[in-house]
Parts: structure tokens; C-alpha cells; sequence
């Protein structure tokens, strides 16, 4: 299990900072393109806003989904679809999910996290394996959430920690007291599952 490094308090603007110095760093160490995976929910899109003034070569940046509903990419709930619409104008190359998918190896994958532990869409009822031998499952969560009841594509435990470096937003002291638990070992749910396996430096923002 790697250290985990947890930042309290942080604005979107000091996570769109920490993010282009990232992302600059990973483009910085190779001559082409670098992969990273991204969470949908309405965390991460004010923060990927604003990053449109950042020193980030986006035309080098390949950007999957961490997971998505199995939607139409133009219905609302379409993470590919947002991600699209925000990034694809500044340069990025915009990855669906698709259940035959091969991920890359990702310079930073950014997650989020449910009240309920999950992470993607690794909900407790799918009972995620750190050693799934897929890297993308599909899935349905049970229950499905009220506000976007669909099936779900997701990368796998296995497929998120093939990555350099792992970042969490979290919002809400409830769901920073579930993560912080999952950091001590005190559950099992997918996101201590996520945490026990990774090998990469963590870092988790609230």
C-alpha cells in the first residue's frame, strides 16, 4: 500500500495548479503523447475549466473516461460526452469506453468517491478484485443511483493503478471520513480495495 498524502482545504484552483504541474511534468519526461483517466459527477469539470489557460500541451494528452453510463455521448449523463465538450476544444484526444477497450498505461488517474465507497463505477455490490484479469467490466450498481439509473462501463482496480501517480477530489466530510478510513485499513470497501494495491504515489484532495 503506498503513502497516501492528504491536502485539506483545497480550492479548485490550487487542484487545477497541482494538476498542470503534473501533467507538464509527465509531457516533460517524453517526446510523445501520455494518457490519463478522468472521473464524470460535477467535481472535476470547474476544476478542468480551468485549466483552459494552463501551460498544458493537451494536443499530447490522450483522456479516457474513468467510467461512464451506457448513454447516447450527447444525454447528460454521458461522461465521455462532457469530457469531450470540455477538452477536446483545447487539443485533447477524448477516449470512450468501450467494454473490448485496452487502456494505456496513464501518467495520473483521477478519481472520485460515493458516500458508499465506490470509486468509477466499482460499487461495493460488484465486489471489485484487485487482480480482475479485465481492464474495463461492465456492470450495473445495485442500487442504481436515482439521478443516472444505467448500466455502466468502468475501468477495473487493476486498470487505474497502471498509472504513475493516483489523485482523489473528495467533497464533504462524510465522504472524507469513509476515505480516510479506507486509507487506515478500517473497511474493505472498493476504495480501500483501490488503496491496499496501489503502488504509486497518492495524493487525496478535500
Amino acid at each position: 500500500m503506498s503513502q497516501v498524502e492528504q491536502i485539506s482545504g483545497a480550492s479548485d484552483a490550487a487542484i487545477a495548479g497541482w494538476l498542470e504541474a503534473q501533467l507538464c511534468g509527465a509531457l516533460g519526461r517524453t517526446a510523445g503523447s501520455i494518457a490519463i483517466t478522468v472521473p464524470g459527477g460535477s467535481t472535476p469539470f470547474p476544476i478542468l475549466a480551468r485549466l483552459a489557460d494552463s501551460a498544458i500541451d493537451w494536443t499530447r494528452v490522450e483522456v479516457w473516461p474513468g467510467d461512464d453510463r451506457i448513454v447516447a455521448e450527447d444525454h447528460p449523463a454521458s461522461n465521455a460526452g462532457r469530457i469531450r465538450a470540455a477538452l477536446e476544444p483545447l487539443g485533447a484526444r477524448v477516449v470512450a469506453l468501450d467494454e473490448a477497450a485496452i487502456p494505456p498505461h496513464f501518467a495520473l488517474a483521477w478519481l472520485g468517491m460515493g458516500g458508499d465507497g465506490h470509486i468509477a463505477s466499482l460499487f461495493p455490490n460488484i465486489d471489485p478484485r484487485a487482480d480482475d484479469p479485465r481492464p474495463v467490466r461492465r456492470l450495473v450498481p445495485d442500487p442504481l443511483p436515482p439521478e443516472a439509473p444505467f448500466a455502466r462501463l468502468s475501468l477495473t482496480i487493476p486498470a487505474l493503478l497502471n498509472s504513475d501517480a493516483v489523485v482523489f477530489v473528495i467533497r464533504g466530510e462524510d465522504k472524507r471520513a469513509v476515505f480516510e478510513a479506507a486509507a487506515a485499513g478500517d473497511h474493505d470497501l472498493p476504495v480501500a480495495r483501490l488503496l491496499r494495491a496501489a503502488h504509486q504515489p497518492v495524493t487525496c484532495f478535500g
